[in-house]
């Protein structure tokens, strides 16, 4: 399970909190040779995001549109956050099929300029 904090910390320790890079969501799915292994399975651009201080989650939504989340509008707005809004879990609904979608790691494309996040479909 995936805090913002950890967002917070890999983003800047990964790619220095470059704000052009877009986030985007990586997808992984079970390898059927081998269920503990996860196999890339593609990538899509993230839309929009918002806090969920109900469920006590950051949830990135792809909806779409043209808009794009990048690293210079994510990571201002959290860094201001109160420390408990820094433990809302990271989830992510990428269509109403899969919703509320725990994200299982991090990564980057720096030829690309996208972090990405990975959830398990």
């Amino acid at each position: 399970m995936k805090v913002i904090i950890d967002l917070i910390e890999d983003i800047r320790e990964s790619i220095s909190n470059a704000e052009e890079y877009t986030v985007t969501a990586g997808l992984l799915k079970a390898d059927p040779d081998d269920v503990n292994r996860l196999v890339y399975a593609g990538e899509a651009p993230l839309n929009r995001w918002h806090l969920d201080d109900v469920r006590r989650e950051l949830i990135f939504e792809m909806d779409g549109s043209d808009a794009r989340v990048t690293v210079g509008a994510l990571i201002p707005p959290l860094l201001i956050a109160d420390m408990d809004v820094m433990m809302y879990v990271l989830k992510m609904d990428v269509n109403a099929q899969y919703r509320n979608m725990e994200i299982v790691g991090f990564g980057k494309n720096e030829e690309m300029k996208q972090y990405l996040l990975f959830i398990k479909i």
